[in-house]
């Protein structure tokens, strides 16, 4: 039986996956489930305030491109960077073609190499270019944009954190978030988000209504193909997997979005 997220999986949420000051005060299994099931909550916040800093700079007389960065920084900000170094470590571990124990160990280093580089560089660029196209399109279509890719993208954080997906590591976050969630679970927060994001689309007309809901739906998606990859080759996730799936799926809900 699913049960709801408490307010321990809340501030689990909140605290591990912002900067915001909400103390964790349980990291026990069942504190990671309801702030992994929770984890989507987190991702509308961190959207509503990306989308805030764009509508602000173009309320002030700013370019819809500066305005587009803006949106794109303060989900960094606001993680500290977190899911972005996890991509470029992810991709420093594929990268590398090396077996699982060293690509673990090239990922653990703190310097940055060619892939990780070249995955921050293209992924940035694809946000911002994709919410400049949004902020175009209309205000009121990039502040969509900012709140359904930051949402999707901790979507994707409970859709890897579910039933069956073995962590890589013994310790660290991910090694705590691995497997905690649910198969139903990651199921009904999909489909609340992707409920809640046609719902949003809808009032700028039903072509937006479907378009959400597929970025949604393509977000995870794409998302689960990294996941997927990413454990046949390290064996299982790790934190740094996790910052990865997450900026992979903003990035193509992103896309999806300014598409046709």
């Amino acid at each position: 039986m699913l049960r709801t997220p408490s307010p321990d999986g809340l501030r689990f949420a909140f605290g591990t996956l912002t900067v915001l000051p909400v103390k964790v005060t349980r990291w026990d299994r069942d504190a990671a489930r309801g702030g992994m099931l929770c984890a989507p909550l987190a991702g509308l916040a961190v959207g509503v305030a990306a989308a805030a800093a764009g509508l602000l700079l173009l309320a002030l007389g700013a370019g819809t491109l500066l305005a587009a960065v803006a949106t794109a920084a303060v989900p960094a900000v606001l993680t500290r960077g977190l899911h972005l170094d996890g991509l470029a470590d992810t991709a420093d571990g594929l990268g590398s073609g090396k077996p699982a124990e060293d690509a673990l160990r090239i990922m653990k280093q703190s310097d940055i190499g060619p892939f990780g580089v070249l995955a921050l560089l293209f992924t940035l660029l694809a946000q911002v270019a994709a919410l400049a196209q949004a902020y175009d399109g209309s205000w009121a279509r990039g502040a969509l944009a900012a709140v359904v890719s930051a949402t999707a993208a901790r979507l994707a954080l409970t859709t890897a954190a579910r039933t069956g997906v073995p962590a890589a590591r013994p310790e660290g976050l991910g090694a705590a978030v691995a497997g905690v969630v649910p198969a139903g679970g990651a199921l009904a927060a999909t489909a609340a988000v992707t409920l809640a994001g046609t719902a949003a689309g809808a009032y700028l007309g039903p072509y937006d209504a479907l378009r959400t809901a597929l970025a949604v739906v393509c977000a995870v998606a794409v998302a689960e193909l990294l996941l997927r990859h990413c454990v046949r080759r390290f064996g299982g996730v790790t934190g740094d997997v996790f910052g990865g799936v997450a900026e992979t799926a903003a990035t193509t809900a992103l896309v999806v979005l300014v598409l046709g």
